[in-house]
């Protein structure tokens, strides 16, 4: 009789062991592989999993094993993707089974309709879409049309690679300087081989639409995998596929896509690598820049890092020689930098006066300074854009005769007051942390007075004010909300890539990365909201998103005597973020800051890591973390080079009526933290089921490497 197989299986559950099962290879057709996608019985239920081991043993009784269901019409996930993922794992202190299987498309998560995925590839493939004469020409810079900066950026990065050698490059640039025509023109040569496939991730989906036409134009011949959260669950299930079985050239994506099995992979492409939108905030808390330096230094293959604004992390490795540092300091069609204006908001010149011409009829929400520059570029014919980082009409509705203040009774915020659109009928207060929404009360609801007032404004709010004030202009408001009315994201940003608008209004979704050709001017408002924060990456992300939303002026290639404006209301003009940004100094500011963080001993001079904890009650929390605390002293683990921090509350204590703390575990050293974070899940996880503790209820999560504390 022939031994038994026994296959090993994780699954989608925060348990650190994978379950086994006997393989019956004439029921399902074939021997198994590791890496095949199957579906088996899970209590009373059934998943699916992925195989991590096939053996002719198990430590169980084989006759008490249950069978796999199913095979899933795939291929075994390839070797490299389960390297990558194992590691993932490891690292970011999260059970392989939820590593794996969360970054597979919904689609081929239903065994049931698996049959039926087949016909659906079969039909996919005849119907595949030709490029439209658009998609083919809109952005084509061939090589030829670069100029002298690229050039030599591009010959930079053809000659610092090597084949089969794992190279880190960080392509720095102005913005404006031509860095996506570099990198797509260094693409070329490594699509010349048929097999190969190339990994583009870009930090949101808003931007994922323009980069996928200058893609387009630049290899129409070429297959491509769009994959973000963005498309429906049929197109991602499908691209998931072409790109995993090889099929697809060409894949670009959000952070999602990080985590995608490639067979042929030879190069990846992180633009704007500096965005916090890279590291995942729920699940497995991952950094997808830093899980794509890992894949290609595991393959032997190139990176480039792609920004205006580098990360201090990646900086720091460019400038001790880790990575390369290749710059082009011009930019684009002769473009000059944006002139940068930093309107003193403690200046009364600035500030309307009572016989000021022009004055508005209501208070103003913007400085007289900025009203000036924008009239006159309205008269210029020339687009602006004003950056306010606050959705919503206001961010408090308050009582002028108590000390009423609209507070969510689920979370420790306020509620945002929104006005009726298209999302809503009505006016509304709505929570931006748990999604409560309530109506706006006629009269506080503790005192009885009817005249309520709105404190600080969003982006309803200056858009009101703006239409009020030009009102022969026209003005588009650009956040979240709006661009989930009918129109969505991208429809509404081609109507200011077709000048169908004079004024833009919008969060720092209008700062990154679009290639604007007819903004003249560019205004910030409340810039020193992000300024003082305890989150010591607040300037670095701050100066980020100005050099950005700086860059989206003054692009066209009429504007090279110019070059635009950008003003800047701040209180604080002798901050170091500003007066860096005076003088376009981003080295200067990475240096700055670079010193600050060695002389607190903060990252990236140190390693950090989270234990988040939640309860019902705040006490439980912290003392939960506080007796975690007192094990990791009694066990000689906290020593030096390590430091463990007291639990506090986090920023945001409640959150849809769940208390919230956390635990700051800190070392010199990325292994000794590495050491430790995996004995504090060995602890946990002995007195908890899953990751909700047994005795308390109280759940937890580890976090590495977190982005905010």
């Amino acid at each position: 009789m022939a031994p038994p197989i026994v296959v090993q299986v994780v699954v989608d559950k925060p348990l650190a062991q994978g379950f086994d099962y006997l393989w019956d290879a004439q029921k399902l057709g074939r021997s198994p592989e590791i890496g095949h996608m199957v579906e088996v019985p899970f209590g009373r239920s059934s998943l699916v999993g992925i195989v991590i081991k096939v053996s002719a043993h198990s430590e169980f009784d084989i006759n008490k094993l249950k069978s796999i269901s199913r095979l899933a019409p795939l291929p075994p996930l390839d070797p490299a993707a389960l390297r990558l993922v194992s590691f993932a794992s490891q690292y970011y202190i999260h059970a392989l089974g939820e590593t794996i299987i969360p970054a597979i498309p919904q689609m081929w998560k239903k065994p049931e309709a698996w049959d039926k995925i087949l016909k659906k590839l079969i039909v996919a493939e005849e119907k595949r879409k030709k490029r439209t004469q658009e998609e083919q020409s809109e952005g084509f810079i061939s090589e030829a049309s670069l100029n002298d900066g690229q050039k030599q950026a591009l010959e930079k990065i053809r000659t610092c690679i090597k084949k089969n050698e794992f190279k880190t490059i960080l392509l720095q640039g102005q913005t404006g300087s031509g860095k996506t025509a570099v990198f797509l023109n260094w693409l070329t040569k490594v699509l010349e081989d048929e097999s190969a496939q190339v990994l583009l991730l870009v930090p949101e989906i808003n931007l994922t639409p323009q980069l996928e036409r200058r893609v387009r134009a630049y290899f129409p011949e070429k297959r491509m995998a769009v994959l973000h959260s963005g498309v429906s669950e049929k197109e991602r299930g499908i691209a998931w596929y072409e790109a995993m079985t090889g099929r697809t050239q060409i894949i670009l994506g959000t952070r999602l896509a990080a985590l995608t099995p490639l067979p042929n992979l030879r190069a990846i492409v992180v633009d704007e690598e500096h965005d916090p939108s890279y590291k995942q905030q729920d699940g497995i808390r991952y950094s997808a820049r830093d899980l794509a330096i890992w894949r290609a230094h595991d393959l032997k293959i190139p990176i480039v890092l792609s920004s205006a604004t580098p990360s201090l992390e990646t900086w720091i490795a460019a400038k001790a020689g880790r990575y390369e540092n290749i710059r082009i300091d011009q930019r684009a069609h002769g473009a000059k930098l944006p002139n940068v204006h930093l309107i003193n908001m403690r200046d009364p010149q600035n500030q309307y006066s009572p016989g000021d011409i022009g004055r508005p009829k209501v208070k103003s929400l913007i400085s007289k300074t900025l009203a000036n520059a924008i009239s006159k570029n309205l008269e210029d014919k020339k687009q602006s854009l004003v950056l306010i980082n606050r959705r919503g009409y206001a961010p408090v509705l308050s009582c002028g005769a108590c000390a009423w203040l609209s507070k969510c009774q689920q979370c420790s915020s306020c509620m945002v007051l929104h006005k009726a659109g298209v999302l809503t009928k009505k006016s509304v207060l709505s929570c931006h942390h748990c999604g409560l929404s309530k109506t706006i009360p006629s009269h506080c609801p503790d005192c009885g007075n009817a005249d309520l007032k709105t404190l600080g404004q969003g982006t309803q709010k200056i858009e009101d004010f703006i239409e009020e004030m030009w009102s022969k202009a026209k003005v588009l408001r650009i956040d979240t909300d709006s661009s989930r009315s009918s129109k969505g994201a991208e429809e509404l940003f081609q109507e200011i890539h077709q000048g169908k608008v004079d004024i833009v209004v919008g969060t720092q979704m209008i700062a990154k990365g679009h290639d604007y050709q007819n903004i003249g001017m560019v205004g910030v408002l409340d810039a020193d909201g992000r300024l003082f924060s305890q989150d010591f990456r607040a300037a670095e992300r701050l100066f980020a998103q100005l050099v950005q939303v700086a860059g989206r002026a003054g692009r066209s290639k009429g504007d090279g005597e110019g070059g635009g404006d950008i003003y800047i209301e701040t209180q604080y003009p002798e901050s170091a973020v500003f007066q860096y940004l005076l003088r376009h100094d981003v080295d200067g500011f990475l240096s700055h800051t670079a010193n600050e963080r060695q002389e607190a001993g903060l990252p990236p001079f140190s390693y950090q890591a989270l234990v988040h904890a939640e309860a019902k009650s705040l006490d439980k929390a912290i003392q939960f973390l506080g007796a975690l605390k007192e094990h990791l002293r009694l066990q000689g683990q906290i020593c030096n080079g390590l430091r463990v921090y007291d639990p506090v509350p986090k920023t945001v204590m409640r959150v849809a009526g769940t208390e919230r703390a956390q635990l700051v575990i800190e070392s010199d050293d990325r292994k000794q933290l590495q050491a430790v974070l995996e004995a504090v899940d060995r602890e946990l996880r002995e007195n908890s089921q899953g990751r909700i503790s047994k005795t308390s209820r109280i759940r937890w999560l580890i976090e590495r490497d977190p982005i905010a504390l």
